[in-house]
This record gives structure tokens, C-alpha cells and sequence, in this order.
């Protein structure tokens, strides 16, 4: 049996599928239902911070996959971060070990690999960057940064842990609208009159799930495997939204300098009056403000990982928010 906490969002719902279609017998541990449940999977609502929920669903499992996380660059609760990735982290751990979980594959992010406080000069990631606490962009990176330190720890002491780290998840089957999604949509439907011009390292989400899977099996104990495909600038992603649309993309280009004031402001207000996300969290602003590259190519040669070409991500994501009715057909 394999269990999968946050099982029933973008990345998870994919790696049940994946896993479902190979025979293995599948547990989903989430906070909400999936809105099309898999047959033959076994649902169960709870939160990775409740210790009970995390044993029972545990019990019977060879294998974990931890993706549950509080996600989004911005939260009205800031201690949130820490409580349900930090703290929750320790909890499927520890329920790992006592319940006997042979492998545990810990769903880290990249963001945690990009570095505050170096100005904006160019940075190469990798799966040997290690980076502090003090250099994290934001509260949800704290926060994530600390749970992959829960399972190095865990590692260290014995447990065979792997992580992973994605980087942009784009695709078919967001069921929930996550960040990624939300900013294609937005370039789609004309939205986003405008972009700041950055790079992103895409990779299709059904992609990720796989490599999740070959981590499980491939993967050394307390070793990082990057999770990422495309070094894409944003302009690049435009021209071919564009061409696999048809549909007109944003030519103006919002300067950094103007992007950061925004996004300090917005923060602001979203923490002490409106209480509602803001339309640019200040920690998706620093990130984006960096140029990075992803070099993952040891962890491609471990793992036997071959992720799809860009293009076709963003053909059968199109495909799906038309089938779905979030996008206009071209002609409508």
C-alpha cells in the first residue's frame, strides 16, 4: 500500500493516478475530497498535523509520499507555514518510523534553492546548493526549508527518506487552480495586460509524479533530486501560448523596480487590512527577480527521469481549460 498525503491535489491526484494504473494499492490522506475521485483508491480526510489521522491512514503503508503542504507565496497566518510544513513534516515522519514505512519521499520545492540577499546577479542551482534560513524569501519557504531539514535529519538517523524538489508544475488536471495555473489562465484570457520579464524552470506536472515514483525506487536516502525541465523566460512562455492559443499574449513589460514597490504595498494591505491574497506576493516578486538556472542532470541520470517536451505541457493544458470551460475556444 502506498499512501499519499495530499493526494488529491495537482502533483498528487497525478501520482495516484500513476501509481493506481502500475497495481500498487493506493491511500489518499487530504483536507478535502478530490473533485473526481480515482476508483479503487482509498480517500480519507485529515490534516498532516493531526497525529491520529496520520497514523491510521499510515498503517499497512510500504511506502509514503509527503506532498501535503501549506502552499502560496502569502498567508494571513504566518505561523501556519511552520506549523502545518515544519511541524507536519515531523509528525508523517515519526509516524513513518513507528508504523514501520519503509521509504518516505519528502515533496521539498525549489524556491527554497534560490538565495535572498546576493542582489540580482545570476544564480546556478543545483542538488548540492545548500543555502540559511536568513537567505529565504519569504515565510512559506521558512517554512519549507525547514521541513526538507526535518528529513535530512530523519535520514541522517536512519530512516531512508529521499526528497525531491520541483519547480513549476504546469499541465492537464489542476484541479484546485494553483499558482502556476492560475498564471497561465491569466495570460490566456488576457488578465494580465502586462509580465515581468523572468525566468521559470517548467515541468509538467504529471512529469513530477513520475519522479516521485523513480525516487522511491532509485533514490538514495537523504540525497536532493531536482525535479525541474525547462529553463523558460517568460517571454519565451508567451510566444508560445501564442501559437498554441491563438490568442494574443501581453507585450508590456512591468520594470522590476515597479513590480517590487507593488508588490511591498499589496503585501501590506493584504496583512493588516484586506486580508485576501494579493494580486503579486512580495515573495513571488524577490524570487522572480532573480535570474536562476536549474542544472538537474545528475538527478535525470539517477532517477531515469525524461520529462516531455514543454509544448506538449502546454497543448494538453490548453486542451483541458477549454474541456474544463475555463478558456473560450478561439473562435467563441
Amino acid at each position: 500500500m502506498d499512501l499519499i498525503t495530499g493526494g488529491s491535489g495537482f502533483i498528487g491526484g497525478h501520482l495516484a493516478q500513476r501509481l493506481s494504473e502500475l497495481g500498487s494499492p493506493v491511500r489518499v490522506l487530504d483536507i478535502k475530497p478530490p473533485p473526481h475521485p480515482l476508483p479503487g483508491v482509498d480517500y480519507r480526510l485529515g490534516s498532516i498535523t493531526d497525529r491520529t489521522a496520520v497514523t491510521e491512514a499510515m498503517r499497512g503503508c510500504r511506502r509514503v509520499f509527503h506532498l501535503a503542504a501549506l502552499s502560496g507565496l502569502w498567508g494571513p497566518d504566518k505561523a501556519a507555514f511552520l506549523s502545518i510544513n515544519r511541524d507536519g513534516t515531523r509528525t508523517v515522519l515519526q509516524a513513518a518510523r513507528t508504523e514501520g514505512v519503509e521509504t518516505v519521499v519528502h515533496t521539498s520545492t525549489e524556491s527554497i534553492l534560490i538565495a535572498m540577499g546576493r542582489g540580482r546577479r545570476p544564480q546556478v542551482v543545483n542538488e548540492d546548493t545548500q543555502l540559511h534560513l536568513d537567505q529565504m524569501a519569504g515565510a512559506y519557504c521558512r517554512g519549507k526549508y525547514l521541513a526538507e531539514a526535518e528529513a535530512r535529519a530523519a535520514a541522517d538517523a536512519g530512516q531512508r527518506v529521499v526528497i525531491v524538489n520541483p519547480t513549476v508544475p504546469i499541465g492537464p488536471g489542476d484541479p484546485w487552480q494553483t499558482p502556476p495555473t492560475r498564471m497561465l489562465l491569466g495570460f490566456l484570457t488576457g488578465r494580465h495586460p502586462a509580465y515581468l520579464d523572468t525566468c521559470l524552470n517548467l515541468a509538467d506536472a504529471r512529469d513530477i509524479a513520475e519522479g516521485h515514483r523513480l525516487a522511491a525506487e532509485h533514490g538514495q536516502p537523504g540525497q536532493r533530486y531536482i525535479l525541474g525541465a525547462h529553463d523558460t523566460p517568460l517571454s519565451d512562455l508567451l510566444r508560445m501560448l501564442a501559437h498554441l492559443s491563438g490568442r494574443p499574449m501581453p507585450k508590456r513589460r512591468v520594470p522590476y523596480p515597479l513590480a517590487l514597490a507593488v508588490a511591498v504595498i499589496g503585501e501590506w494591505l493584504a496583512d493588516h487590512i484586506t486580508h485576501r491574497p494579493p494580486a503579486a506576493p512580495l515573495s513571488g516578486v524577490r524570487l522572480a527577480g532573480i535570474p536562476v538556472r536549474f542544472d538537474n542532470q545528475r538527478s535525470r541520470t539517477a532517477l531515469g527521469w525524461q520529462p516531455r517536451p514543454l509544448s506538449d505541457s502546454l497543448r494538453d493544458a490548453i486542451a483541458d481549460f477549454r474541456q474544463r470551460g475555463l478558456l473560450p475556444e478561439p473562435d467563441a
